[in-house]
């Protein structure tokens, strides 16, 4: 095979598939190129220009809610205590699943001035209704129910709530709406003053902090929790927790009522079961505003 022929292919799927540039080194390394020094120079290029666009399997950090159980052993126990720092980081180990089902709130009055005027719409309100009974269709044991402070989202809550009797609700502040860090690319449309996104993001990086993270070793069984908020709040939850860029969160959509669910296993793994599903309502109800 000719050089320019084996550059043609090299350049041709290196953004799109590292197999094929594999098989171009081995081929090369085996005598099949001509030209093996220009092949292995023109490769290292290419790999330099387009990094793997993901992480190596050492990439992911387990620590990542500084719950990781080697972690919570005290330093200087766990550099003299020998066997029972061991003993130690096992009994910190956690054991149960978290289940997390962040509901984005529904429909509201886009013309309120402040606040407490921009409730549910009509529609809103079918939309809050439609959430609560697909979230009951689960089966499933809920903890608790919380919900940001703001009217649209306790609103979304406490209609919810009606199918989902027992499930104490609690409100927080830190799950309000804002600007959590300025997203990559930028957009035209919003483009909040930096002191927003300093003050906004602290407070939903919070949020994220306190409620999203793997189970306490204490607890037994898997768990079960719902949270209403708000589309940003939740788009910047799901990349923190994937360890996704989390510039990249305004690239997300959600529609109103949508039930996005996340995992947490014991290990510190996180995975997605659902972003934004609304399939659950009529297509004549479905709203992103």
């Amino acid at each position: 095979m000719s050089f320019r022929r084996a550059l043609s292919l090299a350049c041709g799927f290196a953004g799109g598939s590292a197999v094929l540039v594999c098989a171009a080194v081995v081929a090369d390394k085996n005598g099949y190129f001509g030209e093996g020094r220009r092949i292995r120079e023109t490769l290292a290029a290419v790999n330099a220009a387009h990094p793997p666009a993901w992480p190596t399997a050492n990439g992911w950090d387990y620590n990542w809610d500084k719950r990781e159980p080697s972690s919570m052993v005290n330093g200087k126990r766990k550099e003299s205590a020998g066997e029972n720092g061991s003993q130690d980081a096992e009994n910190n180990k956690p054991r149960a699943t978290r289940h997390i089902f962040l509901i984005r709130h529904s429909q509201y009055n886009l013309k309120g001035d402040g606040d407490k005027e921009r409730f549910l719409t009509p529609l809103g309100r079918e939309q809050a209704e439609f959430t609560g009974q697909r979230l009951a269709s689960f089966g499933l044991k809920y903890d608790t129910l919380i919900h940001s402070s703001m009217t649209r989202a306790t609103e979304t809550a406490n209609i919810i709530s009606k199918y989902l009797p027992g499930v104490e609700l609690v409100s927080c502040d830190l799950l309000r709406e804002g600007a959590p860090i300025e997203p990559v690319p930028p957009v035209t449309h919003w483009k909040p003053e930096a002191v927003q996104y300093h003050e906004d993001g602290a407070r939903i990086e919070a949020a994220f902090r306190r409620y999203i993270h793997r189970a306490d070793a204490k607890q037994k069984e898997d768990s079960y929790e719902i949270i209403v908020c708000h589309a940003n709040v939740i788009r910047y939850f799901v990349c923190r927790a994937l360890q996704f860029p989390p510039e990249g969160w305004l690239r997300l959509g959600l529609n109103n009522g949508s039930i996005t669910w996340l995992t947490v296993r014991p290990s510190g793994r996180v995975s997605l079961r659902a972003l934004g599903d609304s399939g659950f309502m009529p297509p004549d109800k479905l709203t992103r505003t």
